[in-house]
């Protein structure tokens, strides 16, 4: 998201579309969320992809325990679209859950460590 770590590797070749929201949970990891399958709606940012580089490149930064899927998206405007999306496979012992599936919210850009 604008104003978070990995933003600059999608600021070379994305254009930013809009708020949007999927199905699931979202936990705090510390430095970075984590999206999970469960109840729940989480909030995040879509970008329309430029270069298909760009997604390689998010590949790597996301690294390992996370595994890139298709999704459907709800955007702002009410409108649905399919989207890639981040799902976390990780260990969770000591992820925190953010209830209302906002990171911006429970942490704000420029608060994390």
């Amino acid at each position: 998201m604008r104003g978070y770590a990995l933003h600059p590797v999608l600021a070379r070749a994305a254009t930013f579309v809009g708020a949007g929201r999927v199905s699931g949970r979202l936990l705090d990891l510390g430095s970075y969320p984590g999206l999970i399958d469960g109840e729940g709606t989480v909030r995040g940012e879509v970008y329309r992809i430029d270069a298909e580089e760009v997604l390689h490149a998010l590949d790597r930064e996301e690294g390992y325990n996370f595994d890139r899927r298709p999704a459907t998206v709800t955007l702002a405007s009410g409108r649905r679209a399919r989207a890639w999306v981040y799902w976390y496979r990780g260990p969770q012992q000591r992820a925190v859950a953010i209830p209302h599936g906002d990171y911006r919210r429970a942490r704000p850009a420029g608060d994390h460590p």
